[in-house]
């Protein structure tokens, strides 16, 4: 009957069971063979099953060096020593198994079963892994026992052309709250289904967060793996946006009505982002990466231009004409016109005619150098998440008449044009951001100046205006309180109306939203702004 007997290679304990007498000799050579003292002739190759004897020492001798972290020795041990050799390099560097001991049972036949532990490190995260896995010995070259090599030696689970390898999987475990730390669940609020991922994966070490870590079998370089053993679960983090969960509510009950519309909110002393939303629950989101012409709310950047170039003023007499020619003819909505009307008037009416008469008296490049001096637009905002910041070229003729109104080559979107309503509001930029930029050392974009305080002052005015007898009255009735808002509409290639819009603030909100083929923006993307500043 054999005996359990234990003994320490390489500082590793691996324990055997063999026959009484195995005693002290040198592994190596007894697998090897040894050779005949004296001059006679070499015996021939042994054929045949490998015996009990040498079963056992040849598995005795590939365990320990594996043990000792010889993978070169190990590998010699086997029929396929450049297979081996990659494989029990890649359990040590790949694996991350720092230390490894085996527990060696009795062989069946040629078999023979061992436990294996062992103890895997990955960065801070470390972790005692067992498992119970086998070898064949088989007769190699010259008769010589070996381990007949296979990738389930190193575990019972490897399939040939895999390998182990230990990392993190996926984002750590996050939990997305808004400003007052209620948690943003996508059911609640659909419009964040593909935002909340985003946010977890940019975010959620930086939140404190860690990811889990396990071992995995896989093909190298493929994405499918199969987890053999969990290191860590990971550590969940609470990651805080600077949304308002019922401004949120009140923006996707607002585009739920509507087949195609976004919106979004800010707050205008701080650029805290307060909600987004969009009715049609993509991954693309046009809510912060629309890029399309935002018509005539852009006139809020043009009457800011013309206002600190004196070119304008609220009081001032500028007529609203059917048309008004500018490198080609421009009208208005429904040929409306008002000879007698003020700049204020034109704007609280949204007369283009009346903008489109001053682009002569404004440099090429002005309109561009406001937009991004002023509003900050196109200035590579950080906002926290993939966003669009808005583009406003320099331009010449009819390309610079026609970004003047909003058109041409000018593109916004949402968020953009929240953020010129709030750069109104408080006469600066405050770059729009929805992570506080201190949790990832973000610079957030800065503009060159404010706008200048008379400016500011007449804007403010005229944006009123708008809001209590303009074109925003409509969708503006009921708000009371510091209120000012634009319209728009713009045109599009190939669509059969224009594109409805509308950017308003209220104290210290400020929204704007967009509604595809929605025409009248003061009709179509009005009351989803209302709705949005209601709700604070």
């Amino acid at each position: 009957m054999r005996t359990g007997v234990k003994i320490a290679v390489g500082g590793v304990t691996v324990a055997i069971v063999g026959a009484a007498g195995l005693g002290a000799y040198n592994l190596v050579d007894a697998v090897a063979g040894g050779n005949d003292s004296g001059g006679t002739r070499a015996a021939p190759a042994p054929t045949g099953p490998p015996t009990a004897a040498e079963t056992e020492r040849t598995a005795r001798a590939f365990l320990a060096a594996w043990a000792a972290g010889d993978a070169d020795k190990a590998a010699g041990l086997t029929n396929d020593s450049r297979a081996a050799t990659a494989a029990l390099t890649g359990y040590h560097d790949a694996a991350h198994v720092q230390k490894v001991t085996f527990k060696q049972g009795p062989a069946t036949g040629a078999t023979v079963p061992y436990a294996v532990t062992a103890e895997v490190v990955h960065g801070k995260q470390r972790s005692t892994w067992t498992y119970d896995a086998s070898l064949a010995v088989v007769r190699g070259a010259g008769g010589r026992p070996v381990v007949g090599w296979r990738p389930t030696v190193l575990h019972p689970d490897l399939a040939p052309g895999q390998a182990l390898t230990t990392g993190a999987v996926g984002a750590p475990p996050v939990t997305v709250v808004d400003r007052d730390g209620a948690e943003l669940d996508v059911k609640a609020y659909p419009s964040l289904t593909y935002l909340l991922p985003e946010l977890r994966k940019r975010f959620g070490e930086k939140a404190g967060g860690e990811p889990a870590v396990e071992v995995r079998a896989g093909a190298p370089g493929a994405t499918a793996a199969r987890t053999l053993h969990t290191v860590s679960q990971g550590k969940a983090a609470r990651l805080k946006t600077t949304l308002s969960a019922n401004v949120q509510r009140a923006a996707e009950s607002a585009v739920s009505r509507r087949s195609d519309a976004s919106v979004v909110a800010v707050k205008p002393s701080t650029g805290e982002i307060l909600a987004i939303a969009n009715a049609q629950k993509t991954e693309f989101n046009p809510a912060l990466n629309g890029q399309t012409a935002p018509g005539s709310t852009m006139k809020v950047v043009t009457a800011a231009l013309l206002l600190e170039q004196g070119k304008a003023a609220p009081g001032k007499a500028l007529p609203c004409p059917k048309n008004a020619t500018y490198g080609m003819t421009f009208h208005n909505v429904e040929d409306s016109e008002n000879p007698k009307a003020t700049f204020a008037q034109d704007f609280a009416a949204s007369c283009n005619t009346a903008f489109i008469s001053l682009a002569g008296q404004v440099g090429d490049d002005a309109l561009a150098a406001q937009a991004r001096d002023v509003f900050g637009l196109g200035l590579d905002w950080k906002v926290g998440v993939g966003a669009f910041d808005g583009k406003v070229p320099a331009d010449a003729g009819a390309g610079k008449a026609a970004a003047m109104i909003g058109q041409g080559r000018v593109q916004m979107s949402p968020l953009n044009m929240a953020s010129v309503a709030a750069t109104v509001r408080t006469g600066s930029f405050h770059q729009p951001y929805l992570v506080d930029p201190a949790l990832d050392d973000r610079q957030v974009a800065k503009a060159a100046r404010s706008l200048s305080p008379s400016a500011a002052r007449d804007l403010r005015s005229m944006m009123r205006l708008t809001a209590v007898s303009g074109t925003g009255a409509r969708a503006m009735s009921g708000l009371g309180g510091d209120v000012g808002a634009k319209t728009g509409s713009a045109e599009v290639d190939g669509q059969s109306a224009p594109n409805g819009w509308f950017t308003a603030y209220r104290g210290d909100v400020a929204a704007a939203a967009v509604v595809p083929q929605g025409g009248h923006g003061g009709d179509s993307a009005g009351p989803i702004v209302a709705a949005v500043l209601r709700a604070d």
